[in-house]
């Protein structure tokens, strides 16, 4: 084993002597160090933003894309959007030895069923130096340590953060060791991770496809998968126009460069003439190339002077991350559904109607980690659920579906008191 790969472990076995530490701790000490975390972030920003500031241009120069650049960017606004999400994490309630149900047995036996702490999550994830102080503000909180991964055009970034980190929690009093950070970027040692599972209790990859199946494939530790979003909204035909109008260009526009931005627009027929116009014309204002079927192409014309182009069938099914949607015109709530189960990813669906069966029916039959009626898919986040924050964004349906939260990120043992029972 090369000295980069005997690191890792050592690293590991830190993080599990950590975790144990960490388990034991009182809920005020963990709030603490998140309040401490959560204010050097607000006061400590100098140093952060001069290594984000590095790591972009060196990004920009590469000629890395606009959405990994937007990703990448941390600003004075951004870091006080993370302080915040780190509070929000300490004011909820401690996960950590609660009661989820208890009873007791005809052989007087009483039994509960208590939620503990995983052990140690690890993440390996990309561009977004936000992802750090989120899982680490998560697994504390939960009495979890942390390994991270994060990718090398983010490396000063995130050991900016880290070493903020590690002063906050130490002076709150826990281990700097439940916090790991790999700071070797040779992309050999994702493997070596992928085979710590006597050190890391689960993993959550972030990021691309290919990065989410190559860690799935090969991790020998349980993994929760998600985060690639091929999100749709369906207007029904009862759909309000201008509500449609609102909810589409807010899902597409708001932010494009996420896993919950909407990819594509399904129209029913008997709508499409009444709200394709007002839906195209402010995605149009936005900027967003709309790649529409022949249908979609027919109702809104040449002439208008909107930025349409033919679609092709690669369009269907497609994470966009930009300002790119699809669009096609379907027939019924019946054709909707196909298409979002032939092309979704399992994400984030919504369906825009005034027909309660017809919304009813969307919301019992979607198979997605997220489904809505009239509202935005960019609402799939855990700070907007209420969860502070998140690891990420499971699409799959073991152990976890949809944002990972405090929850998340624990188990639970048994919990049996008697008073001299023995088994017959």
């Amino acid at each position: 084993m090369n000295t980069a790969a005997e690191r890792l472990y050592e690293q590991g076995e830190a993080a599990q002597r950590a975790s144990a530490r960490l388990g034991r701790t009182s809920a005020e000490t963990r709030n603490h160090a998140l309040e401490n975390i959560a204010r050097a972030l607000e006061t400590e920003q100098g140093p952060v933003l001069e290594a984000n500031a590095a790591d972009y241009r060196d990004a920009e120069t590469a000629g890395i894309d606009a959405a990994f650049l937007d990703r990448l960017l941390l600003n004075s606004d951004r870091l006080n959007g993370m302080a915040a999400d780190v509070r929000s994490v300490a004011s909820l309630p401690d996960p950590v030895g609660e009661l989820i149900e208890s009873f007791t047995l005809a052989n007087g036996l009483e039994v509960e069923k208590r939620r503990t702490p995983l052990g140690v999550i690890a993440s390996i994830y990309e561009s977004r130096p936000n992802v750090t102080t989120d899982i680490v503000s998560l697994a504390l909180k939960s009495g979890n340590a942390c390994f991270l991964r994060g990718g090398k055009e983010t490396l000063r970034s995130n050991l900016a953060l880290v070493s903020l980190i590690h002063r906050a929690i130490g002076e709150a009093g826990l281990p700097t060791d439940a916090v790991q950070f790999v700071d070797d970027t040779d992309r050999e040692l994702v493997d070596v991770i992928l085979g710590m599972k006597q050190h890391i209790n689960l993993l959550v990859p972030r990021g691309g496809t290919g990065l989410i199946n190559f860690v799935a494939e090969r991790a020998q530790m349980p993994v929760v998968t998600g985060g690639v979003g091929v999100c749709h909204t369906y207007v029904d035909r009862d759909a309000d126009t201008e509500m449609a109008a609102n909810i589409v260009y807010n899902a597409k526009v708001q932010r494009p460069t996420v896993c919950n931005a909407m990819d594509t627009v399904l129209v029913h027929s008997e709508a499409a003439a009444r709200c394709l116009p007002e839906i195209a014309a402010q995605l149009n204002g936005a900027g967003v190339e709309m790649r529409c079927d022949h249908r979609a192409l027919s109702i809104l014309g040449p002439e208008g002077g909107l930025n349409l182009v033919p679609a092709q069938e690669e369009d269907f099914g497609q994470e966009f991350l930009a300002l790119i949607a699809s669009v096609r015109v379907v027939d019924s709530l019946d054709d909707a559904l196909d298409h979002i189960e032939t092309y979704g990813s399992g994400h984030s669906e919504a369906i825009i109607t005034d027909d309660t069966a017809a919304a009813q029916r969307f919301l019992n039959e979607v198979d997605a980690a997220a489904v809505y009626h009239n509202t935005s898919t960019r609402f799939t986040d855990g700070a907007q659920f209420g969860l502070g924050a998140e690891v990420g964004i499971s699409t799959q349906k073991f152990h976890a579906r949809g944002p990972l939260g405090l929850r998340e990120l624990t188990t639970y043992k048994w919990i049996v008191r008697g008073a001299g029972q023995v088994r017959e």
